[in-house]
């Protein structure tokens, strides 16, 4: 499974936003330049993570966007199925009906094994989990 620019950046996008607090709007110009993601393709994203409900805009000279939910809210997993839909290694995992082979084929039953675990990692990590992520990174450690 390969995720999207469309999910990575998306996912870049409210990692931003959830660095730079709950209650300051953030410009998607200021998003896109950090981030290095086109303003029109940013814009798009956006769209789609406010109708899904994960962000909200703020109109005004000091507008922009915000998180419409705690960080601490947002499973990575819910973000990766609004912009990928869901998580599949292989039809025949959905669909048995597509492969006459389903009922009996040891590789399925491994490509569901992968699947579930995809799910399990992304249904546990929270936007939160990522700042907090990117947060370390960012210490300094002055030991010698």
């Amino acid at each position: 499974m390969k995720l999207s620019t469309r999910t990575r950046y998306a996912v870049r996008a409210i990692i931003e936003l959830a660095q730079n607090g709950n209650n300051k709007p953030l410009q998607l110009k200021i998003i896109a330049q950090r981030q290095d993601i086109s303003i029109k393709y940013l814009e798009q994203l956006m769209a789609v993570l406010r109708t899904a409900g994960f962000v909200r805009s703020v109109r005004g000279s000091k507008g922009g966007y915000i998180l419409a939910k705690a960080p601490d809210q947002i499973k990575l997993n819910e973000v990766v199925h609004q912009l990928e839909g869901p998580v599949t290694t292989v039809e025949c995992v959905e669909d048995e009906d597509c492969c006459m082979r389903s009922a009996d084929c040891a590789a399925r039953s491994l490509w569901m094994q992968v699947e579930q675990a995809i799910e399990k990692v992304l249904q546990s990590v929270t936007l939160q989990d990522l700042v907090d992520r990117a947060n370390d990174g960012k210490r300094l450690d002055y030991q010698i």
